[in-house]
């Protein structure tokens, strides 16, 4: 069983079609899913960070043995 062969005209690969009907923003979709992707996870460690150290800072007030380790923020 021989394969049948393709006329002069013919493309042999279907797949190499598909790629030139593609889209030029559809190569982009994956680099800013990534980039959406990298500031959420930026972002959710800087609050974290943040968060771990006021807790930080008010664990290391409590263990000096003050009880008055609130923030007080002045008044405007």
């Amino acid at each position: 069983m021989s394969k049948p062969k393709s006329e002069p005209g013919e493309n042999p690969s279907p797949r190499r079609d598909r790629r030139s009907e593609r889209q030029p923003g559809d190569d982009r979709r994956g680099a800013i899913a990534g980039l959406i992707i990298a500031i959420v996870i930026l972002g959710v460690g800087w609050w974290l960070a943040r968060d771990l150290t006021a807790a930080s800072k008010m664990q290391d007030c409590l263990m000096s043995g003050r009880s008055n380790c609130n923030v007080i923020e002045p008044a405007r």
